[in-house]
């Protein structure tokens, strides 16, 4: 079961998910997300790019479907994508995978880092709109050298989905979201 702390940090990505706002996750709200993420450069329509975001998007849908939708309505709630992040320990090669690809689309200038600029667009990408990201940065660079390299991307994703420690810095990588509950 997903602590408190995790849904907590997690409601915000469930939001983010949720294009239309009505409390439930269903397939249109990742394609909403896919066309989104279509939107930066080099994730266009017709791109090697925009096929991996989009399969790794509509693939995550359908882990949520499988997993979480347990009444079979084709809609998931918070609880039940919960389900689903109470899996991701066992999973860390997925997890994992899945930076890859999402790194290659947040590195817009192609330099194999991503800039504190590439990372506000990255956030503002999954929440489709501005979002206040005043220090979350210095938090996530690990070695203070102004990006983040693939690994620690690597990481900082491995920590954002599956962490239970509020300490890991990785918990920041998709935004604020409240301390308390």
């Amino acid at each position: 079961m997903a602590s408190a702390f995790q849904e907590r940090k997690l409601k915000g990505m469930f939001a983010a998910f949720d294009a239309d706002g009505d409390g439930y996750l269903r397939q249109q709200d990742f394609v909403a997300l896919v066309a989104r993420w279509s939107r930066l450069p080099g994730v266009e329509p017709g791109t090697e790019l925009r096929a991996r975001v989009e399969s790794l998007l509509m693939g995550w849908w359908a882990a949520l479907v499988e997993v979480g939708d347990a009444n079979g309505d084709g809609a998931v709630d918070l609880e039940e994508m919960l389900a689903l992040v109470d899996r991701l320990p066992a999973m860390v090669a997925d997890v994992t995978a899945t930076a890859d690809t999402v790194f290659d689309a947040t590195d817009t200038n192609g330099d194999g880092r991503i800039s504190p600029e590439e990372h506000q667009r990255l956030v503002e990408t999954w929440n489709g709109q501005p979002v206040d990201m005043t220090g979350v940065f210095e938090l996530l660079d690990l070695n203070g050298d102004g990006h983040l390299s693939r690994e620690e991307f690597a990481l900082l994703w491995r920590q954002f989905w599956i962490s239970d420690d509020p300490a890991e810095p990785g918990n920041w990588l998709c935004g604020r979201f409240p301390e308390k509950p």
